[in-house]
């Protein structure tokens, strides 16, 4: 039955990946968390309860991932991915098809332009091919171009995991709904969003945090200079995981992207060897990559604590109170890291938290991939 309640919670309106785990912090039954939801969403300015699914809709999604011989995955429950999990905003749950034991093997990312070249389509696939004999899963995205090129070398050698941005039974692109298949047979396709979630622009950047959080490090191959590509890298970077790139050619667009990467810092990938030589020996905290790759002479990021059923204390009330104001003035509608809002106002962090919690929950703030907030309007009815 907590499972149960732990899959309404994460479908909650209002409730993200950081708040989900925040709450079951403070009530580590998810019951009680879902019965504390209307005052805690008052407090942040909603003038009325977020949406909870009912316990039929939650019990008839457990039953069509029953049928699909699909598993659902807590992340504050055992069997959840570790590495993910090392991630402040690790989904709150996910939805596997296929093996998901695969998900807690070592894993590289393969990623790349959906336009891709012949030459750049022919070298992920090797690339992904050689990383799969060397023992390594290859982690994608299913799109088209260096996407489809890495699951497709992975799979002559090994496992690979796909990760969608919809639910894991809506092929996305349509055309690649037999490789989406295939890989849900021969290895394991993820997800954060319900079944029948069809894949909108907002979740790719969602989709992107889980490529990178699975793996101890992403390889690009061919990425123009607004690339999705470039946000898993970040995303990657910021998690502390390696980042590396291929070279080519600055003649072509498609390659400044993973060319500028280089010049920041990147490593510059010829063969596989380059990869297999720079990953971390062990999925751990201390094996991850420390230097951030895009902000030279900054502290690292600090990394998440692996989810467990510790709880924790409400702040003080009149403090959250006076948190919440300092925060809608420093919140704007670009994304703020935590750390930033920490160093620009007096409370403790964990104040802080409690704060944006509430105003998460009262639709007043966003939580974004990277441990990022913003500002998104006054409070819905």
């Amino acid at each position: 039955m907590s499972d149960l309640h732990r899959l309404r919670l994460a479908r909650t309106e209002g409730v993200g990946p950081v708040t989900f785990r925040r709450l079951l912090r403070r009530y580590p039954d998810p019951e009680e968390a879902l019965d504390a939801l209307p005052a805690l969403a008052r407090a942040g300015g909603r003038l009325g309860a977020p949406h909870v699914p009912s316990v039929g809709t939650a019990e008839r999604e457990m039953e069509r991932i029953a049928r699909l011989k699909g598993r659902l995955m807590f992340v504050d429950r055992p069997g959840y991915p570790a590495l993910l999990g090392l991630l402040d905003d690790a989904p709150p749950v996910l939805v596997a098809l296929g093996r998901a034991e695969a998900l807690d093997r070592p894993a590289v990312a393969l990623v790349g332009s959906r336009n891709a070249s012949a030459n750049g389509q022919r070298i992920a696939e090797q690339l992904a091919q050689q990383m799969t004999e060397a023992a390594l899963v290859v982690v994608s995205g299913l799109a088209r171009g260096i996407d489809a090129a890495a699951h497709e070398g992975a799979m002559r050698a090994g496992i690979t995991v796909a990760c969608v941005a919809g639910g894991v039974d809506v092929p996305y692109p349509p055309d690649h709904a037999r490789l989406q298949a295939r890989i849900a047979a021969e290895g394991v396709v993820v997800g954060e969003l319900p079944l029948g979630t069809a894949p909108q622009a907002r979740h790719f950047p969602r989709r992107n945090r889980v490529i990178a959080g699975l793996s101890l490090g992403v390889v690009v191959v061919e990425a123009a200079t607004r690339s999705g590509s470039l946000i898993t890298a970040r995303l990657a970077q910021e998690a502390g995981r390696e980042v590396f790139a291929v070279p080519g050619s600055p003649l072509d667009p498609r390659c400044r992207g993973t060319n500028d990467l280089i010049r920041k810092g990147a490593h510059l990938v010829e063969s596989v060897d380059d990869v297999l030589a720079n990953l971390p020996d062990h999925p751990s905290r201390e094996g991850l990559a420390r230097d951030p790759l895009f902000a030279r002479g900054r502290p690292a990021p600090a990394v998440a604590e692996t989810p467990s059923p510790w709880r924790e204390a409400a702040p003080e009330a009149g403090e959250t109170d006076h948190a919440r104001m300092a925060l809608l003035q420093l919140l704007g509608p670009a994304p703020t890291s935590v750390d930033d809002l920490a160093r620009r106002c007096q409370f403790s962090l964990a104040t802080i938290n409690s704060a944006l919690m509430d105003l998460e929950l009262a639709g007043r703030v966003e939580a974004l991939p990277g441990n990022r907030f913003a500002l998104v309007g006054e409070p819905g009815p």
